[in-house]
């Protein structure tokens, strides 16, 4: 299977590697924050040492290839503290990308510069014919980093997410998706 590249740049950030050690600072840029992760599908941290376990996990997929879900710690250029993470999930010919970004660097355009290198990337390999996305229907910032990114809107999904952090009841989705 394909294996992503440990690090990559853009203009404006670094991806490396996520760290245990991250925790604590990941903790404070975006994890906690309700606002930040309001339209994923994990609720956010009220402690720590679960985000460790998480960042643990992510670790092992890295360090051993087994997984298919690799994340990348996101900080801006010349710094080491992560703002905010992307990643991307591999099947057998396409990949799905997941990002977030602390609320400090929401609106700079930092996201679209993450998600379209790695969709650029993931369309350069050979086994992959698609890179998709979706975001809850109501999260229009989303939605705007996507199509700056170059990923066309492809349909709505019903009911499809659960958003814990607004409730259980499943909530409908927008996909987009760029292919070659």
């Amino acid at each position: 299977m394909t294996r992503p590249p440990e690090t990559f740049t853009t203009e404006r950030l670094v991806a490396r590697r996520p760290r245990v050690e991250d925790a604590e600072a990941v903790f404070a840029a975006y994890a906690a924050d309700p606002e930040v992760t309001r339209y994923l599908a994990w609720r956010y941290y009220t402690e720590i040492e679960p985000l460790r376990e998480f960042l643990r996990g992510a670790v092992r997929t890295w360090e051993t290839g087994e997984g298919d879900h690799y994340p990348w710690m996101l900080g801006l250029r010349g710094t080491d503290t992560p703002i905010g993470s992307v990643g991307v999930g591999l099947g057998p010919h396409g990949a799905m990308l997941g990002y977030v970004l602390g609320r400090a660097h929401w609106g700079q355009g930092l996201m679209t510069e993450a998600v379209r290198y790695v969709a650029a990337w993931a369309l350069a390999q050979p086994p992959l014919y698609r890179v998709w996305a979706f975001c809850d229907a109501a999260n229009s910032a989303s939605v705007r980093v996507m199509e700056k990114a170059g990923l066309k809107r492809e349909g709505l999904l019903r009911r499809w997410h659960v958003c814990p952090t607004i409730g259980p009841e499943p909530r409908d989705c927008l996909i987009y998706a760029k292919v070659r």
